[in-house]
This record gives structure tokens, sequence and C-alpha cells, in this order.
């Protein structure tokens, strides 16, 4: 069988980032397509999308905790929204016992758009925050899939 799915064409780091999706709770179809319309939040709200683009450490999934109880699990290009009231947000993102973090501020009726990634540490990985401009979480968005955060 994965005899004929490498012989079909498909590349192997393509095969590896479907089975690594499928280690985190992926939203309905339904969602992920609502959010990916970039819709602006409620006047008295603002928004965020929270992603991961990168291949890097492929089959780990980054963990990611926003102040307030939302959390979620990030593989290789899987994103989450949130909405909420204006102010400063504590996102932080851990791979075993390294963490890392950044504030970000909430303004009203605005969408903010952060990249969570892994990067090369002397013994083990860490992770980074680094909010990044609209056209650029748009882009790696449109080709993500959101998942499910426990919390909201």
């Amino acid at each position: 069988m994965i005899r004929q799915i490498l012989s079909g064409g498909l590349p192997l780091p393509l095969l590896l980032a479907a089975a690594a999706c499928a280690n985190v709770p992926l939203a309905d179809s339904q969602q992920d397509a609502e959010a990916k319309r970039f819709e602006r939040p409620a006047r008295d709200n603002g928004a965020l999308y929270v992603y991961r683009a990168s291949y890097m450490g492929l089959a780990r999934p980054i963990d990611v905790s926003i102040a307030g109880g939302v959390s979620a699990a990030l593989a290789s290009n899987t994103y989450l929204r949130l909405e909420g009231p204006p102010g400063p947000v504590d996102l932080s993102c851990r791979i075993g016992d390294k963490q890392g973090g950044q504030q970000i501020t909430m303004e009203p009726g605005q969408t903010r758009y952060v990249e969570v990634s892994m990067k090369v540490g002397l013994t083990v990985p860490g992770c980074d925050v680094v909010e990044v401009s609209p056209d650029q979480g748009q882009s790696a968005i449109r080709n993500a899939r959101r998942v499910n955060s426990g919390g909201q």
C-alpha cells in the first residue's frame, strides 16, 4: 500500500504533512471556510489569527496558549482564529521545556496575525511568536487548516 502511494507521485514531505495534521483536532470544513473569509470582528472586539506554516519539526506540534484559557496544538500548516475584547493578549508557545511568547494588543474592529514557528536550539528545539503583516498572515492561512482550540 505505501509503495503504491509513494509510486503515485506524491512527494514524501506532502505525505508527512498530511500525517502530522492528523495529530491535532481539526475544525470542520465550514468553520475553516468561514475563518478564511477574514471578516472584520464585531466593533467591540478584535480578532487574532495564530498560525504555523513551517515544515520544520513536522512531526511535533507546537502547544499555543493565550492568557484567559484558550489553548491549541498547531501542526504544520494549521491555524486558529480568536475574537475577543480589546487590550493586551499574552500569547505563548511551548515545545517540551522550551517556551516563547509575545504580547499582542487587540484593537476594536481590527485583526492581527501571528506566526508561531519552531526554532533550532543547541540540544532541543524551541519556538518563536512573531506578529506579521495581514498579507503574509492571510497568504499562509489560505494554505492551512483550522484547528479546534480549547477554552473558547
